[in-house]
């Protein structure tokens, strides 16, 4: 893991891993329930776009060299060992 909850003026990312020679921004959503549906289905558009816009800052910060890079989200429901998460790789891009 690169990072953990980067801030800066843009916006937050919740995780930035590497895997190989792809970088991957990551957005977490949870709810206790879902009884209001997908966490996944809240990371809106103006979300996304303040998720690219921090994720382009987070790499001209760290002077990191050029990769390939993705947006990914993980969607959460419930609490504790039940807790059900979905990792939804390339859920969004940065043309959006």
């Amino acid at each position: 893991m690169l990072a953990r909850n980067f801030r800066c003026r843009h916006g937050e990312l919740d995780v930035v891993v590497e895997r190989g020679e792809v970088l991957a921004f990551v957005e977490v959503r949870m709810r206790s329930t879902s009884i209001w549906g997908d966490p996944a289905l809240t990371v809106s558009h103006a979300k996304q776009r303040r998720v690219v816009r921090t994720a382009l800052h987070f790499l001209h910060a760290r002077r990191l060299p050029p990769r390939a890079i993705r947006f990914d989200v993980i969607s959460i429901v419930g609490r504790g060992e039940g807790a059900e998460l979905e990792h939804i790789p390339d859920a969004f891009d940065a043309g959006q």
